[in-house]
């Protein structure tokens, strides 16, 4: 069954945050300013059970949803999350199950992970300056292990592999050019993503977006590019290729050309609340009906109603009538 919202977009993707926690403390996700030594995370009892995503994972895939990616916080600080994959990777219909980290533990993790059913990663990594990255995920963590993950990735056939890295003004776009040098004719897919004004805490401002065409602009005078076709409708990325052949990258443009207008994603929150959109204010509670008893019909309906009166699109709207909104943190749903 395809559900559709009210302006026509079917459900095709559903992101499932395992945990809210992170190792890192990114400044534009988790400053520790807010997230602190005393910050009060989920306890465990509130977080769904992996029984219980792979439940919902189920009846979501039943309406229409064909990928499944697991985020966090970050996801491979879930204990035993290979579980979990191998029980999602089970789910008949469903046609690619990906994963996003920091690449922290994943030089560990990825042969676990490829075994157990996981199609493939997403790598959040924002500059290749140590000096730039220690900087921004504010836990002194080295590039050099990331790139390790990212090679155990590879290796593990975890591919393509796609490394993220969030643009901000006055903070890494001097890096953009090498970062692109070094990954491109590796086969590995950078995306730039414009810095988003996510949740409330990241002290976010227009002035420091540096703008998709900019990034594509910087990048095209060393190593001409040309663009490419999506790969299928609501992609979030827009492609662009190398015209030698060499590859390819993608930009992330939501805040100065919005593609809301075919999003097909929604989020399921580690206590699972389900949110259908990343600048979401209110989530509906699923992990209540699904501990009340509830049946998977109604649990199903539920969905559908909740697809079916979607409206959202905040970066089509935003503006000062979004300004001063409480939005729920990308860290709780995992951006």
């Amino acid at each position: 069954m395809i559900l559709t919202d009210t302006f026509n977009r079917p459900l095709h993707d559903l992101r499932i945050s395992v945990t809210d926690r992170c190792n890192f403390r990114c400044t534009y996700c988790m400053p520790k300013e807010v997230f602190g030594r005393d910050y009060q995370f989920l306890a465990r009892d509130e977080i769904l059970r992996f029984e219980e995503i792979t439940r919902l994972a189920r009846i979501f895939v039943a309406h229409g949803v064909e990928k499944i990616r697991l985020t966090g916080g970050e996801p491979t600080m879930r204990r035993d999350l290979p579980k979990l994959v191998e029980m999602l990777a089970g789910i008949q219909g469903l046609k690619d199950l990906t994963l996003t980290t920091n690449g922290s533990r994943l030089a560990a993790m990825a042969p676990e992970l490829k075994a157990a059913g996981l199609n493939r990663v997403t790598v959040s990594l924002d500059s290749l300056d140590d000096a730039v990255f220690r900087a921004m995920n504010d836990v002194d963590f080295p590039v050099s292990r990331v790139l390790e993950g990212i090679d155990a990735a590879v290796e593990a056939g975890l591919t393509p592999v796609k490394v993220n890295m969030v643009v901000q003004r006055g903070m890494n776009e001097h890096t953009v050019v090498d970062f692109a040098r070094h990954f491109r004719g590796s086969g590995v897919i950078v995306r730039f993503i414009e810095y988003m004004d996510v949740g409330t805490t990241n002290g976010w401002r227009l002035d420091d977006v540096v703008p998709a065409a900019e990034v594509v602009a910087m990048i095209s005078r060393e190593f001409p590019l040309e663009p490419a076709q999506a790969n299928y409708p609501g992609e979030v990325a827009n492609r662009w290729r190398y015209l030698d052949g060499s590859g390819e990258i993608g930009v992330i443009s939501s805040v100065t050309q919005p593609f809301c207008g075919d999003c097909s994603r929604a989020r399921l929150s580690a206590d699972g609340k389900l949110y259908t959109c990343l600048f979401g204010i209110k989530g509906h509670d699923f992990r209540a009906l699904v501990r009340s008893g509830a049946s998977d019909d109604q649990i199903a309906e539920r969905v559908r109603g909740v697809w079916s009166a979607r409206k959202d699109r905040y970066s089509e709207l935003r503006s000062e009538r979004t300004e001063g909104l409480e939005r729920v943190e990308m860290s709780y749903i995992g951006g």
